[in-house]
């Protein structure tokens, strides 16, 4: 197996490459687990991506000369690819296929961190009112009330439910503050998925999700997904709002040390608001993912 990652948890996994938006007929390289590769669309509208290397030519060479096929899934408007064997399906996203939601792509963003760190900052609501002053949340309304966190036995995922935040600003179309529901949920190692409840309609439920493409175990790029129920906001209004509050966890992401994710529970403090993230450093111990992340030491975690 080539390239840098012999982990094959993780090799093994579809990953997002690119959003379909931004793929045309110009050749263009990725890295992806330390390995350059290359994609394109085709003629037939199909898509190709190809293992190359740092010092193939430019352009089509890149795909015809030193490289060799690789899977292909264009889902949920991201290029999906794997230097591995994949499953045969990627995780559903049922709300993609409802008519009325916009589904927006709201950027690809390079991040000098690892994948698994960037999903557990997605997962923390403690950090709302410190980092995204006035829009997630606001001093002193910070404490994070209890919640509750499974595996799903039917298909593996991590679930966190009952979450409830007080938000001044908690999407581009509120026009108040409100206390927000979310449900977290982890479908992929390095995918994360929030519910968030809409305002209009307390039956339903926004989604974003982002969908980390490792380039290395301490850099990523992070592909920001949007699937909303907004019939107010132009697309670059909803792509604003989110690349502000993405904005605002970027330093914040890479400025944390270590930028791997140490998974032994004694590594880093705990408390009831970081439940979420205990629960994800032991559901990727036990998935067998060492890419990215600092194993544990521990024969078994508790």
């Amino acid at each position: 197996m080539r390239g840098g990652c012999q982990n094959s948890a993780v090799v093994d996994l579809w990953h997002p490459i690119s959003a379909l938006v931004e793929v045309g007929s110009e050749v263009r390289r990725t890295m992806l687990l330390q390995q350059w590769i290359a994609y394109v669309k085709v003629s037939d509208g199909q898509f190709v991506v190809c293992r190359t290397t740092a010092e193939a030519p430019a352009g089509a060479d890149a795909i015809d000369g030193p490289a060799c096929l690789l899977p292909v899934k264009a889902a949920y408007g991201y290029l999906w690819t794997s230097l591995g064997t994949p499953p045969d399906s990627l995780f559903e996203i049922p709300e993609w296929d409802e008519p009325d939601r916009r589904r927006v792509h709201a950027g690809t963003i390079g991040v000098a961190t690892s994948a698994p760190r960037a999903v557990e900052n997605f997962l923390d609501m403690a950090h709302f009112p410190y980092v995204h002053t006035n829009y997630l949340g606001a001093e002193p309304l910070t404490e994070v009330a209890d919640y509750d966190v499974h595996v799903d036995p039917a298909t593996g995922e991590l679930w966190a439910t009952r979450c409830r935040f007080y938000q001044p600003v908690a999407s581009a179309t509120a026009t108040e503050g409100q206390v927000t529901e979310y449900v977290y949920r982890v479908p992929h190692p390095y995918c994360v998925m929030l519910y968030k409840s809409y305002s209009v309609d307390p039956a339903r439920m926004d989604v974003i999700g982002l969908f980390l493409q490792a380039i290395t175990e301490e850099s990523v790029r992070a592909h920001n997904f949007l699937c909303m129920l907004d019939e107010v906001n132009s697309d670059t209004e909803m792509r604003r709002f989110q690349q502000l509050i993405f904005g605002q966890d970027k330093p914040i992401l890479e400025n944390q040390i270590p930028k791997r994710l140490p998974l032994d529970p004694r590594a880093e403090t705990s408390i009831r608001a970081d439940k979420t993230s205990v629960a994800y450093r032991r559901w990727l111990s036990e998935r067998g993912v060492t890419y990215a992340v600092i194993p544990s030491t521990r024969s078994s975690d508790p």
